[in-house]
């Protein structure tokens, strides 16, 4: 039996995961789109092999539908989830779930009420290289980690009336917006309850955004790892580009994103001042370049539906996620390091 998927919302996400649906047809059948402008829906519409009808109106795509994906301007998240929760369907909604922690709470409870999955697209989760290297760091293959970096820079501009550039609509600005992936990275990588941090971002370099278009965070958790996080929309080149890497005792994994590869680095010894360091090669742990993570995903939400599952990317992990992030903004608006003990209760 094939699941009947209603595409809410044809923007440029919906585009990038309509061309992912090509490795699930055998499971999975489009059978409407939605956007307030036609034309957007019938665009997507027609990606699809059985080109499906298209509509302005979510409402008319629910009689056709079990299961939605909601790809929607972030203050639209709630309401869109709930109607489609209390209309019985399953849904996938993009991150971040809402923009606050009311919103979050209210779709979590909506979704307990009508026994149906709510699962959250942290599609970053289900790459290979993040799933491996998760599983090097926590198994401490390498000896205990003791700081992680993640460092995300691209050019995403917008006109300052889009809804991304509009603080109250994204929910903030970069952080956020993108940076809630990393942040959900982070905490499921070290396994550890944060303790107190600091976010300092700048829309210098992002005149578009409302608030900050660059970030930098800062965290240290409960076993004493630290943990930075740098995110800009407003990089015009960059070398690192997609990339994270973690200090263990023994060396130093890293996973480049842009090259499809995890590596290994275990090129330094003691420090000796002026001593020229050798030329060497990492270690390469894996390989996955061509890898589409949205499909992944989408399959692990195709199979909590059929199994009754909870999806890995759950609502109550992903609010958690959260709340780090709006207590980190609501200090530096205060000018102060974030207190986050106590933050996290409940992430897996």
């Amino acid at each position: 039996m094939k699941h009947k998927l209603a595409l809410i919302g044809c923007g440029g996400m919906a585009k990038s995961h309509a061309s992912r649906f090509e490795e699930l047809f055998d499971r999975i059948e489009v059978v409407a789109t939605v956007d307030i402008e036609l034309e957007r829906a019938q665009a997507v519409s027609e990606l699809m092999p059985n080109q499906p009808p298209a509509f302005t109106d979510f409402r008319d795509a629910l009689p056709l539908c079990d299961a939605v994906l909601l790809a929607l301007p972030h203050h639209l998240h709630c309401q869109y989830t709930v109607d489609c929760l209390n209309a019985g369907k399953h849904v996938l909604a993009e991150k971040p779930l809402g923009n606050s922690e009311s919103e979050c709470l209210k779709m979590i409870e909506t979704a307990k009420a009508n026994r149906k999955v709510l699962m959250v697209a942290y599609c970053m989760r289900f790459h290979p290289l993040v799933v491996k290297m998760r599983e090097i760091l926590r198994a401490e293959k390498y000896g205990k980690m003791f700081q992680i970096s993640i460092w995300t820079e691209q050019h995403t501009e917008r006109e300052p009336t889009n809804w991304m550039c509009r603080a109250d609509q994204v929910g903030g600005g970069q952080l956020f917006s993108h940076g809630c992936h990393y942040i959900d990275l982070m905490l499921w990588m070290v396994g550890s309850k944060p303790v107190i941090g600091s976010h300092i971002g700048t829309n210098r370099g992002t005149p578009w955004m409302e608030r900050e278009g660059t970030s930098n965070v800062s965290i240290k958790f409960e076993n004493g790892v630290t943990g930075y996080h740098f995110g800009t929309w407003g990089a015009r080149g960059t070398k690192l580009g997609y990339s994270f890497q973690a200090h263990c005792e023994q060396g130093m994994v890293e996973m480049d994103y842009r090259a499809g590869q995890l590596l290994f680095h275990r090129n330094l010894e003691q420090h000796v001042p002026g001593a020229i360091e050798q030329q060497y090669k990492p270690e390469v742990l894996l390989e996955a370049p061509a890898c589409k993570p949205t499909a992944i995903e989408m399959a692990h939400f195709l199979d909590c539906i059929e199994n009754d599952g909870e999806p890995l990317t759950d609502p109550v992990s992903s609010t958690e996620g959260l709340k780090v992030i709006w207590e980190l903004y609501n200090a530096e608006d205060r000018n102060q390091l974030a207190d986050l003990s106590g933050i996290i209760k409940d992430f897996k």
